[in-house]
């Protein structure tokens, strides 16, 4: 009797967000930037295209560098995007 372990990797599923999530996401996303920085307004946040855009509006506003925004800014969104 021999000992064999299979070399394929485990499947993964992968799950899709729904266009309506990602709306749901987006809303919550601005939301939070709304609460943290509230020199943005309902424009300047509707403009936010994606992360580099919220870190260099946060530079601009607020008077930060750039590494300083950058870490602030990956804190607030946790990986999601804008």
């Amino acid at each position: 009797m021999t000992n064999t372990s299979s070399t394929a990797a485990p499947t993964a599923k992968t799950t899709t967000a729904t266009p309506e999530q990602v709306a749901a996401t987006k809303q919550i996303v601005l939301k939070e930037i709304e609460v943290k920085w509230n020199k943005f307004s309902k424009h300047d946040l509707s403009a936010l295209k994606n992360t580099d855009d919220l870190v260099t509006q946060v530079v601009a506003k607020y008077g930060l560098e750039k590494a300083a925004a950058q870490r602030d800014v990956d804190a607030l969104l946790k990986g999601r995007a804008i």
